[in-house]
């Protein structure tokens, strides 16, 4: 057996190396994490850093999702309003229809039609977090303005442009209807339709013409409405696949890199016990020294 008669070496190494075990343990403990540089797990490492590259994206398309939600619930409830507000022109419309009321009556009607009218146009010019709704892609601008030359009353200022949005890798999610599609389309135009009941039962003249224009329109918009059910049917189901995938990015950064806090406190524990030890060798050799206070 051979004895070192020059151990001082060894022995400073040994406790280099106890402190740095220590140091490892503590840093686990501090951060709950076993990867805390890449040098700690390198595979582990490139793969925690593709899941938060991953979670990242996923945050992301997260608040857009937010957002999206909020502007297609706008939209579905002013087309629910519009809906209602037609319904009440289509019972006025009946109501002018009959043939003995008085000029009086029937101008009374038409005042209300009228208000509808109004109530319409305020609806189509419904904006959401300063963005117009059916504007196409000029959100910026109010789609619609009051015309005096206009057979509908109206004229359209915005495109016929699709917001199209990214809420998923490779996905991309269409999120309006511009209003030329919505309220005046050719052939189902709203406004056109409650223009010319307006005109009708003023004149007393083709009301039930005019009131199956206003049917006709409705039921139209109630169809390209669809759109917004479905397009919300769309947004849950990739926030739920998102917030799915969230909990698995999370599963798998725990798995990778979570310290195991016992066995961080063991080791620990173990590193500054062998830190006093190597102290005390090192204090034997080197007499009355520095280390001798470090005890």
């Amino acid at each position: 057996m051979r004895v070192n008669p020059y151990p001082m070496p060894e022995l400073l190494a040994a406790l280099n190396q106890t402190e740095l075990k220590a140091q490892q343990a503590a840093l686990e403990i501090s951060t709950g994490k076993s990867v805390n540089v890449p040098s700690d797990d390198p595979s582990a490492a490139a793969l925690l850093v593709d899941n938060n590259d991953q979670a990242t994206f996923n945050a992301g398309f997260l608040h857009d999702l937010s957002a999206i939600n909020g502007q297609l619930s706008a939209a579905d409830s002013t087309l629910s309003s519009v809906q209602t507000a037609l319904r009440q022109a289509l019972s006025l419309g009946v109501e002018g229809g009959n043939g003995t009321l008085s000029d009086a009556d029937r101008a009374a009607i038409v005042a209300q039609l009228q208000g509808i009218q109004s109530q319409v146009l305020a609806l189509a010019n419904s904006s959401y977090q300063g963005n117009y709704l059916f504007s196409g892609t000029i959100i910026g601008t109010a789609p619609y303005a009051v015309s005096g030359t206009d057979p509908s009353g109206v004229t359209y200022n915005g495109n016929d442009g699709v917001n199209q949005v990214a809420v998923g890798n490779g996905y991309q999610l269409a999120i309006n209807q511009p209003g030329s599609q919505l309220f005046s389309a050719q052939g189902n135009s709203v406004f056109q339709a409650l223009n010319d009941l307006i005109v009708a039962v003023g004149s007393n003249t083709g009301v039930d013409t005019a009131v199956n224009e206003v049917d006709s329109a409705a039921n139209y918009l109630s169809v390209q409405g669809v759109f917004y059910g479905n397009a919300l049917a769309q947004v849950q189901s990739q926030t739920t696949y998102l917030n799915s995938a969230k909990l698995q990015i999370s599963e798998q950064q725990n798995s990778l890199g979570a310290a195991d806090l016992s066995v961080a406190a063991t080791d620990l524990s173990s590193a500054q016990t062998d830190t006093q030890a190597a102290l005390a060798a090192i204090s034997k050799f080197a007499g009355n020294t520095l280390f001798d206070y470090l005890r």
